[in-house]
C-alpha cells in the first residue's frame, strides 16, 4: 500500500507516525510546501519573546530523523498543487528545482493547515510580517537583530497577537496592540474584556481598538482613524483562511469557507482521501453543530483514529470542545464549548461567579472569575470561560471533562474537588456555579 501525506506538521507528520506503527510495510511519503517539518507552532512567539533562548529545541523531528527511527520519506519544499481524486493521484512542485511531477497513491491524508490572512494595505512592505512557521520566525529575528528594532504594532488581537504583544514586551520593546474591534481575544467571554485592557494598561502596551491600517509611508502606519504613527516592525496577526486551494477542483467537497468536509471517521467524500487538522471541518463533542477549530488537540486525536480506521479498528470521532487557554502576563484566560455568537442558536441561561482560587485566609489567594452557559430545558452545558491568575487550566479542564460527558449544570455540585488551602475551598468555584445554577 502507498499512502500520500500532504503537510508535515502536527496532524500530518502525527499522523504519518500512527500509521506506521499499525501499517509497518506500507510505503508512505510526506510532502511538505515549507522547509521545515514538525515543529513547536505555539511555542514561536515565546522564541521570538526570548523565553525559549535555544531554537532548535522548537523542531520537533527533521526528514532526517522521520527516515531513520520511522522509515518514513518526508519530502519539504515539495507543495501538492492539485488532486486526480479520479486516477488517485496528486500533482507536486519541487521548489528547489522548479520541477513538477505527478505521483500516485493507494490512500491519501490530507493536512495542509491555515494561513495568516494577508493586510492588504501593505503587502510590500518588508517590515510587516506574519508569524506561521519557523521560516517566519527566523526572518523575524534576523530583521530584529539587523535593524535594531525597539517599537513593534501588533495587528490582531487573538491569540498570536495576545502572545506577541507580551513577548515583545518581555523583550524590551515598546509595544502597540491594534485590533479592529473593541472585543479582544473572542475566544473569551466580552464581559471580561475590561479585565483584558487592565492588564495591557499596567504593562505599558499600547491599544488601538476600532481600527485597522489603511495605508503607509515607508515606516508610518496610517490607520482608519486618521492615527498616524512610525514602527521598527509590523506583526501581521489578524486571522487564518484554510490552505486548500490546491483541492477546489478535484471533487473534494470543501464548506462555504474553503475548509475540507469530513464524516465521523475523518474521511471525505472522495475514496480513500482523509482530512484532519486546522484546515477540515468538524462538530463540537457536546452539541453536534459543525465547527472550524484551529487548535492541536483535535489534529493529534484525528490522526490516532485515522491510523485505526484505515488498519480496520474504526472508531467515530465523539467531536472537540474547542478547549482552549492562553497566559497574559501574571493572568490566564480559558474558554470551553461554542462561541458566544453561537449561543444565540440556543435558549439559554448564563451565571457569573467570583472566588478566590484557594483558602482566602491564605496570603497569596487571588480572585478567579467564571462564566458559564447553560441550556434552559435540560440544564446542558453549551460554554465556559474562565479567567485568573491560578488555578483556571484546572477548572476549565474539569469543566471540559464534564461537558464531554455530558454533564448538566446541577452536575456540577456533585463534581469532587481535590482540597487543601493552597489549592482550592471546601466548595470549590465550579461547585458554586451548580449551587448558583
Amino acid at each position: 500500500m502507498k499512502i500520500i501525506v500532504v503537510g508535515a506538521v502536527a496532524g500530518g507528520a502525527t499522523a504519518a507516525s500512527q500509521i506506521r506503527r499499525v501499517l509497518p510495510d506500507a510505503e508512505i511519503i510526506i510532502y511538505e510546501k515549507d522547509r521545515d517539518m514538525s515543529f513547536a507552532n505555539c511555542g514561536l512567539p515565546y522564541y521570538l519573546g526570548e523565553v525559549v533562548t535555544e531554537r532548535d529545541r522548537l523542531l520537533q523531528a527533521t526528514p532526517e530523523s522521520f527516515r531513520q527511527k520511522k522509515q518514513l520519506t518526508v519530502k519539504t519544499k515539495h507543495e501538492v498543487t492539485a488532486v486526480n481524486i479520479e486516477e488517485k493521484s496528486v500533482s507536486v512542485f519541487n521548489h528547489d528545482t522548479g520541477e513538477s511531477f505527478i505521483d500516485s497513491y493507494d490512500l491519501l491524508i490530507l493536512s495542509p493547515g491555515c494561513s495568516p490572512i494577508s493586510l492588504t494595505a501593505t503587502k510590500e512592505a518588508d517590515f510587516i510580517f506574519p508569524l506561521r512557521n519557523l521560516e517566519d520566525t527566523d526572518a523575524i529575528e534576523e530583521y530584529i537583530k539587523a535593524n535594531h528594532v525597539k517599537k513593534a504594532l501588533i495587528v490582531g488581537a487573538g491569540y498570536i497577537g495576545i502572545e506577541m504583544a507580551e513577548n515583545f514586551k518581555h523583550r524590551g520593546f515598546d509595544v502597540t496592540l491594534t485590533n479592529r474591534s473593541e472585543h479582544i481575544l473572542k475566544a473569551m467571554d466580552k464581559q471580561f474584556v475590561p479585565l483584558l485592557k487592565n492588564i495591557i494598561t499596567e504593562h505599558q502596551i499600547k491599544l488601538l481598538l476600532n481600527d485597522e491600517i489603511v495605508s503607509l509611508d515607508q515606516h508610518d502606519i496610517i490607520f482608519k482613524s486618521g492615527h498616524r504613527e512610525s514602527f521598527d516592525i509590523v506583526i501581521a496577526a489578524i486571522g487564518i483562511k484554510p490552505n486548500t486551494d490546491f483541492v477546489k477542483d478535484s471533487g473534494i467537497e470543501l464548506n462555504e469557507n474553503g475548509y475540507i468536509k469530513v464524516n465521523d471517521y475523518f474521511e471525505t467524500n472522495a475514496e480513500g482521501v482523509y482530512a484532519l487538522g486546522d484546515a477540515i471541518e468538524t462538530f463540537y463533542r457536546h452539541t453536534k453543530q459543525r465547527t472550524t477549530v484551529a487548535l492541536a488537540w483535535g489534529a493529534h486525536r484525528a490522526a490516532n483514529l485515522i491510523s485505526g480506521n484505515i488498519s480496520e479498528h474504526k472508531e467515530p470521532f465523539k467531536g472537540l470542545l474547542a478547549t482552549n487557554i492562553v497566559r497574559f502576563f501574571e493572568h490566564t484566560i480559558a474558554s470551553v464549548g461554542i462561541s458566544e455568537q453561537e449561543l444565540n442558536e440556543y435558549d439559554y441561561e448564563h451565571i457569573n461567579y467570583e472566588q478566590k482560587n484557594h483558602a482566602s485566609y491564605l496570603p497569596d489567594a487571588r480572585v478567579t472569575c467564571i462564566s458559564v452557559y447553560y441550556r434552559k430545558d435540560n440544564r446542558q452545558l453549551l460554554r465556559a470561560c474562565v479567567f485568573g491568575q491560578e488555578g483556571v487550566d484546572k477548572r476549565i479542564d474539569v469543566i471540559a471533562t464534564a461537558m464531554g460527558f455530558g454533564a448538566t449544570v446541577d452536575d456540577f455540585k456533585d463534581i469532587e474537588i481535590a482540597y487543601a488551602p493552597p489549592y482550592s475551598s471546601p466548595k470549590d468555584i465550579v461547585n458554586m456555579i451548580g449551587y448558583k445554577a
